[in-house]
């Protein structure tokens, strides 16, 4: 297993509820998860929570704030993260699958009824807000 890679991951509100996509096409194929990537090199953490959801999406985002972070280890991949959790409101844009390949479709839903089965990171996040009883 190499060095953990930086992932981050967005919760998109809108209305009372947040935007879970589901994966395919790499690990996690199947399951169900927030708009979000990996961290470039020099890039700020704002910068890579609204570009990873435009490009995934087409939604623009505002007011960005962290949430959590997870240690999320894959261990029948053999990958290691250290994800970033942010929240943040939507702005504009209309909702597309901008990336079949990554995603076969995104839904909007309330926290509490996200579809099953939830990728290892974002069920790790899930985890940490109940326990804290955080409020996103």
């Amino acid at each position: 297993m190499k060095r953990p890679k930086v992932g981050v991951g967005v919760f998109v509100k809108r209305n009372g509820k947040i935007l879970v996509g589901k994966r395919k096409g790499s690990h996690g194929a199947g399951t169900w998860a927030l708009p979000g990537g990996h961290l470039e090199s020099g890039e700020s953490f704002a910068t890579c929570c609204k570009r990873e959801v435009l490009e995934e999406t087409g939604l623009t985002i505002n007011n960005i704030s962290p949430v959590v972070f997870t240690n999320d280890v894959f261990h029948q991949e053999g990958f290691h993260y250290v994800t970033l959790f942010f929240s943040g409101e939507y702005e504009s844009g209309e909702l597309i699958v901008a990336e079949p390949h990554h995603c076969e479709e995104w839904r909007w839903v309330f926290l509490n009824d996200i579809p099953q089965p939830i990728f290892l990171p974002l069920r790790n996040a899930l985890k940490q807000i109940e326990e804290n009883r955080l409020v996103l």
